[in-house]
């Protein structure tokens, strides 16, 4: 991928000093970082590491212990993550979470019906308008399906995907929400190589809506193909920042990895 975001632009962004404890544990500690628009970024650390939790606490799913997060200017600590979503900062999840009682079309409308713009008495009075939006909702979902190669599945159940299908519908419920930042946790995770390579394409294409990404996974080699920038946590600590050539021969990322499966991508 290339596009990396020019140096001087503004952030979009903004994670300062953010502490997360439970108890006596120390999740995140002084976590401070920028993301900035049209670049993709990618947190990485042993498991552990506090990843998830960070992802948790930019989203509001978490309260921060201390510590600030903005986007846009706006405080995102102090809102609730429907809030957060609302202005255009939209999250996958670790574990998958799909409708799975709903067909895939049904899942992908459900997400774009948030942003009907028909009222209840509008609804009730069955106005041309409200058939009007019905058709062009209908259209966008049935665009987002194919976007992701899911045009076959639409009237699948969501619970009969196979994993790594469900995985790219979730994405394409986050995909509706139309969002700016969108934050993905562990995308490809039980993903096969195929399914891994057919991500990371579209990915590229994601980014070509012009939806900046912040990502989190374990995958290096995807890690690495797709990033602009590389941060890494270990215990919760910041421990390295840079492009992916350089945070695959930092000291300090080889020895947080040792005995956990890693190596460098071009090895």
């Amino acid at each position: 991928m290339t596009a990396q975001p020019a140096a001087q632009n503004p952030e979009m962004l903004s994670v300062q000093g953010l502490n997360v404890r439970f108890g006596g544990l120390q999740a995140v500690s002084d976590l401070s970082f920028d993301v900035y628009p049209g670049e993709v970024l990618s947190l990485i650390g042993p498991n552990g590491a506090g990843k998830t939790t960070a992802f948790n606490a930019i989203t509001g799913y978490l309260a921060p212990t201390s510590g600030r997060v903005t986007y846009a200017g706006v405080a995102l600590h102090t809102l609730k993550p429907s809030q957060i979503a609302a202005l255009g900062v939209v999250r996958t999840f670790q574990k998958t979470s799909v409708f799975g009682g709903l067909t895939v079309l049904d899942n992908v409308l459900t997400a774009l019906h948030r942003r009907a713009k028909q009222t209840v008495w509008a609804t009730l009075l069955a106005l041309p308008s409200v058939s009007a939006e019905e058709r062009a909702l209908h259209a966008k979902a049935c665009e987002i399906i194919g976007f992701f190669g899911l045009t076959e599945r639409a009237d699948v159940l969501g619970a009969s995907l196979p994993y790594g299908e469900q995985r790219l519908l979730e994405v394409a419920i986050a995909l509706a929400a139309e969002p700016k930042l969108l934050l993905l946790d562990e995308p490809v995770s039980g993903m096969n190589p195929a399914e891994t390579a057919n991500f990371i394409r579209l990915l590229g294409r994601i980014r070509d809506l012009g939806i900046t990404v912040l990502l989190v996974e374990h995958d290096m080699r995807m890690v690495m193909d797709v990033s602009d920038r590389v941060l890494v946590l270990n215990q919760g600590q910041l421990i390295a920042e840079g492009p992916p050539a350089e945070i695959q021969r930092h000291p300090e990322v080889i020895q947080a990895y040792l005995g956990t499966g890693y190596k460098r991508a071009d090895g």
